[in-house]
């Protein structure tokens, strides 16, 4: 994805040739970073006052399948303690500066192998399903305890409250499922599709052409009149798409989904910054679809 082995493996040779074993930021705290911005903010909220966490990717303009890491990117990386990462290709510029710079002092997660998935698991985004983070903080805490065993405490009672703080979402989707059980709605592809089966929603996208979309390659024409047909036969009720990543063929259903009277939402696979914290803006996406059903307002942007 990002040919930049030979590059980094320069840059980061020549800069950084400390081992990570036991070292700690100039601040005194854990030197922590998350590939996404949505890991880096669990990573602090578990370490708290003993960790400084980075995120590579928080530009929600960026499209993360097409992300390319710098040298600075690299050193980034190769001052951190602890690492967390997506996995299933979604970050493999992780995996070239790791490989780059090895250091048997740096703890890695990646959550794909936490969470046992095989390569062919069809939806990458992790984030978007509930259960996944809670597994992920307590990993954090096990890893940051490994690095500073003195806080061990602290780490795993502020995993445990970053878990029970998930509850609000967890109820959100509960309530939605509830109240519109199989409602009808229409994505680009699937960034949102493990919350939108949580709440109980019937994605009526056919999954090639998600899966297209998501791939960056072009839906068949077959795809296209099916997905034109969900918003002009009034067959969904709403339309999610991925804010992050639009072309003109988005541009299009958008425009069709509004003149059809069918509310759109954005959604996106970077945390919107500032402002939110990874369980408020679960929430929001949430809260949005709810507006979207209950009083056909649309939020492109959260």
């Amino acid at each position: 994805m990002v040919p930049l082995v030979a590059s980094l493996a320069v840059s980061l040779l020549a800069g950084c040739s400390a081992s990570l074993a036991g070292a700690i930021g100039s601040n005194g705290k854990i030197v922590a970073v998350g590939a996404e911005n949505e890991y880096a903010d669990v990573i602090q909220q578990v370490g708290g006052k003993y960790v400084q966490a980075s995120a590579v990717m928080s530009n929600p303009s960026t499209d993360p399948h097409t992300f390319e890491a710098s040298a600075a990117t690299g050193r980034l990386v190769n001052a951190s303690q602890l690492v967390v990462q997506n996995g299933f290709g979604y970050d493999t510029f992780m995996d070239t500066i790791e490989k780059a710079v090895p250091d048997s002092g740096r703890h890695v997660i990646v959550v794909q192998k936490l969470l046992g998935l095989p390569d062919s698991t069809p939806n990458p985004h992790l984030w978007y399903k509930p259960g996944v983070m809670a597994t992920v903080a307590q990993a954090i805490a096990e890893n940051l305890a490994a690095i500073d065993p003195a806080h061990t405490s602290y780490f795993q009672a502020n995993a445990k409250a970053f878990t029970r703080s998930l509850d609000a979402w967890t109820s959100a989707m509960a309530a939605f499922k509830a109240s519109y059980p199989g409602i009808p709605v229409a994505t680009t592809e699937p960034v949102a599709d493990y919350l939108l089966q949580a709440s109980g929603a019937d994605n009526r996208t056919p999954w090639a052409f998600q899966a297209g979309i998501m791939n960056g390659t072009d839906p068949s024409a077959q795809g296209v009149a099916v997905e034109r047909g969900l918003f002009t036969k009034h067959l969904v009720k709403v339309f999610v798409y991925n804010q992050q990543v639009t072309d003109s063929l988005t541009e299009s259903f958008i425009a069709l989904a509004k003149a059809n009277g069918i509310p759109v939402v954005g959604v996106y696979e970077t945390m919107p910054e500032p402002g939110y914290h990874y369980q408020s803006w679960m929430l929001a996406e949430v809260r949005a679809l709810r507006a979207a059903v209950t009083d056909h307002v649309s939020s492109e942007h959260l």
